[in-house]
């Protein structure tokens, strides 16, 4: 479960850095990222690689997530079992 939870570590640093690298368009924000002179990838060719790279950890991100809970969530079912058999009953 530890390497797991390293791993999602490295995956959620790994998709900010892409997210933070990619180039704002919308301007949404306001913070005068769209039309920059100094953006650092300027060819429409590193932004689709930047999307796909997104779009492949945000993949890898959710499915660690979901691996994650369903592993714990047999966990806790497996240390309930133990529990409740070594527990005497009182009747």
């Amino acid at each position: 479960m530890n390497t797991l939870l390293i791993i999602q570590i490295f995956i959620t640093l790994a998709l900010i850095g892409v997210i933070l690298l990619q180039r704002s368009e919308g301007g949404a924000l306001g913070m005068g990222g769209g039309n920059s002179g100094g953006s650092m990838f300027t060819a429409r060719g590193s932004a689709n690689l930047l999307t796909r790279v997104t779009a492949v950890l945000a993949a890898l991100f959710m499915g660690n997530c979901l691996f994650m809970t369903v592993l714990t969530s047999h966990s806790i079912k497996t240390q309930t079992k133990i529990v409740s058999q070594q527990t005497p009953d009182n009747k």
